[in-house]
């Protein structure tokens, strides 16, 4: 049996979760996870420019987390029969450890920066920014339904580490970190 990539069951704005509930496209369900899923497509876009093994295995391994938190998201609480893997708090710690690891090595910030520098230093930033709006809408969904706290804890850490990753990245490119020197 060939599966098809059309069903056509979306084609009047509704879609299912895992455990068959319909929920109209624009519920914030569907947004937390479609959030989810955006952030999972610029990690695989930043992944596509790195070089670095020990990163690109640490941005596989992030893209396999998003992808177990998309699909906690996309099923539904309390219908939902299918066994899913989990978040864990190693995969909060193993983020730390990598925030820590790129903070021995870059210089002390002194300033917020200019997001740029270098189109790879971009890509970080453009991550980034999704990460904190996946978060944003994961917390909002979490007002109304029953979520993890673990999903947008994680979520929380990931921007903390795209940020110094970005970081990391402006230091090894030698890119220019440009300060922000607000104008009063």
């Amino acid at each position: 049996m060939t599966l098809k990539i059309y069903t056509k069951t979306g084609d009047k704005g509704q879609t299912s979760l895992i455990g068959g509930t319909r929920l109209p496209k624009h519920h914030i369900r569907i947004d937390a996870y479609g959030t989810v899923d955006e952030l999972n497509s610029h990690i695989g876009l930043l992944r596509d420019v790195m070089s670095d093994k020990e990163k690109i295995a640490l941005l596989i391994h992030i893209q396999d987390r998003l992808f177990t938190m998309g699909s906690h998201l996309a099923a539904d609480p309390e219908k939902s029969k299918m066994k899913l893997p989990d978040l864990s708090e190693e995969d909060i710690v193993t983020l730390e450890h990598a925030i820590d690891a790129i903070d021995k090595v870059v210089p002390e910030m002194k300033s917020f920066v200019l997001p740029g520098g270098h189109a790879h230093v971009s890509y970080c930033h453009i991550a980034r920014c999704v990460c904190r709006r996946a978060e944003r809408t994961v917390l909002k969904l979490a007002e109304h339904e029953s979520v993890d706290e673990i999903n947008y804890k994680y979520l929380n850490r990931l921007s903390d580490y795209l940020f110094m990753l970005s970081r990391q990245l402006t230091f090894d490119l030698k890119a220019e970190e440009i300060p922000w020197k607000p104008k009063l």
